[in-house]
């Protein structure tokens, strides 16, 4: 007999199963909320059709539904829809969303919609699921309805890493763990080299499932290069009348590297990654192959 998500143990339920009490720490993320408050603003057309897949406590159909007439907000997870419902109940225009508990996988809306609100995001595009149910959603959706796809949130996704030095002593104790921290200037780590890009999901498009890269990098600033940090930069909306984009970058993971490496400007580094979307981080961080890239002497030109 399969387990529902009541039945799930506490460890699944920090995969897909988000549990209500870890939504807490998403709410109040202002780097999270506010750009994606600004694109549904921006996106959603006055007395539209919204639906929201994964929808959690249901904020996000909550801005949503400020302007559209009607949202489905899709949630697999008995307790959270329960929740949801019972927020929106509280909220101006909750009457609006419609808390549907169901498999994001699977469902589609009983009409054609103007929007699609999909955050099931991870950095690195692990654990979570939002390349198969959006990719499974196209399908179904336009089965059901006819080719013409309507717009998503978040439009794209780029993702990234670069070269890093962690301290990872903590009061003492030495314990190299992937991490999460801020983008940018942190006062534990030093940044070896530029980020660089390994892959952009455009998901109005052909969704890749699985991520790979196979080059180098060079090395900017002098170090101990014992970790790669990742970074996943999500283009929520492209306002094009105003040349800009709507982004939420997405915090860094911090994955520490078995072997480092002392390393000098000018220095190249082979970088090779392969894993699936959606799968644990564990394979992400096995699939890394870090070694200093062989030196090639220039050729002597003939006498």
């Amino acid at each position: 007999m399969s387990r529902t998500p009541d039945d799930l143990p506490e460890e699944y339920l920090l995969g897909q199963f988000i549990p209500l009490h870890y939504h807490f720490n998403m709410l109040q993320d202002d780097a999270r909320m506010l750009p994606f408050q600004e694109a549904i603003e921006q996106m959603v057309p006055v007395g539209g059709k919204v639906l929201e897949l994964g929808g959690g406590t249901g904020v996000l159909s909550y801005f949503a539904a400020q302007r559209a007439e009607k949202v489905w907000c899709v949630e697999r997870n008995p307790a959270l829809a329960r929740a949801a419902r019972g927020f929106l109940d509280q909220n101006q225009h909750g009457d609006r969303v419609e808390v549907v508990q169901a498999d994001a996988l699977d469902y589609v809306p009983p009409e054609p919609v103007d929007v699609v609100i999909c955050e099931m995001l991870h950095v690195a595009m692990v654990r979570e699921k939002q390349v198969q149910v959006l990719r499974a959603f196209k399908e179904n959706y336009q089965r059901v309805h006819g080719p013409r796809l309507p717009v998503f949130l978040p439009d794209a996704t780029l993702m990234g890493f670069q070269l890093l030095e962690r301290e990872f002593n903590f009061h003492g104790y030495f314990a190299p763990v992937p991490m999460f921290q801020h983008p940018g200037e942190h006062p534990s780590t030093h940044v070896l080299s530029e980020p660089q890009s390994y892959s952009t999901i455009f998901y109005g498009r052909d969704i890749p499932t699985r991520f790979e890269w196979d080059g180098e990098v060079v090395v900017q600033h002098a170090g101990e290069l014992n970790a790669l940090g990742f970074l996943t930069n999500n283009f929520l909306a492209f306002l094009l009348r105003e040349q800009r984009a709507i982004t939420w970058m997405m915090s860094q993971l911090v994955l520490p590297l078995p072997e480092p490496l002392q390393v000098r400007p000018g220095d190249m580094v082979a970088i090779r990654l392969s894993y699936d979307a959606g799968c644990p981080l564990e394979h992400l961080q096995e699939s890394l192959q870090v070694e200093r890239a062989a030196v090639q002497m220039p050729r002597r030109r003939a006498a």
